[in-house]
């Protein structure tokens, strides 16, 4: 009998015991858009629904032992990166992509928490700035992420358009630039700046359902399970925010906090 081979998507990025978000998400999400989930821990973290309570952080050496194993045994066609907390990690992590010749990885620039919790460090924050923008074929900020990472305020549309152009000069092939944590007019607009300088807007409703976990951990790997199955940037970013709509849609009220996809 033959058996259908999955194109396989590596996920570098911490653990989040209940499930919600960082690296289980990005399983579940890869695994349900019909690829094959391969995964690296950088942190492992304490949180529930409520919050994060301390994390564990893993050494360089510690993940580029769960990542060489990995790539010398299976094809990896597309990969994504999440929470990358210390210095050493971010490192590792863009040597990683620019030396092992792995897919160009779509980098979630994770850096607070739902629950207000601090997920990176200042030099962690400035490497992932200066070297891993760099190796990303699309970088994923939320508005507060894009904020930081470009000293702008962002108010508009147009504003959005400015901090996705001043992180593409930082290296990134293209950025996409996440509306939902700042609706404009009833809507969840995301705005792509894309290779060849072309920007694309992305409306959805903007669904009220209360605070949700994991949204942007699984955007990113949904993204990733796209451009591992072929398809172009912008189709595999349709795709992924379609999925996602239709996971906060459907969020379901686990726990005392914050809703997980």
């Amino acid at each position: 009998m033959d058996v259908a081979i999955k194109p396989v998507v590596l996920t570098i990025a911490g653990l989040d015991p209940s499930g919600g978000a960082g690296i289980v998400a990005d399983i579940k999400t890869i695994s349900a858009l019909g690829c094959f989930p391969a995964a690296a821990l950088t942190s492992i973290t304490y949180q529930n629904t409520t919050g994060v309570f301390g994390a564990e952080h893993q050494t360089a050496e510690i993940l580029r032992a769960q990542v060489e194993p990995v790539i010398r045994d299976l094809e990896v066609v597309a990969a994504k990166t999440g929470m990358l907390p210390t210095a050493e990690i971010v490192a590792e992590v863009a040597r990683l992509f620019s030396e092992e010749q792995l897919p160009a990885p779509v980098v979630d620039p994770v850096m607070v928490s739902t629950s207000g919790h601090d997920l990176i460090g200042n030099e962690a924050f400035q490497i992932l700035k200066t070297r891993l923008l760099r190796v990303a074929r699309v970088v994923t900020p939320n508005i507060p992420e894009a904020e930081r990472l470009t000293g702008l305020s962002i108010d508009s549309e147009a504003d959005m358009r400015r901090a996705a152009e001043e992180i593409k000069s930082m290296g990134a092939r293209a950025v996409l630039v996440k509306g939902g944590h700042r609706a404009i007019q009833r809507q969840a607009i995301d705005l792509l700046l894309d290779e060849n300088e072309n920007f694309v807007e992305f409306r959805e409703q903007y669904l009220d359902v209360g605070e949700i976990h994991g949204s942007g951990c699984t955007l990113s790997a949904a993204i990733a399970a796209g451009l591992g199955k072929g398809l172009m940037l912008e189709d595999a970013i349709r795709a992924a925010k379609n999925y996602v709509t239709e996971a906060i849609r459907s969020a379901p009220p686990i726990g005392h906090g914050a809703r997980p996809l």
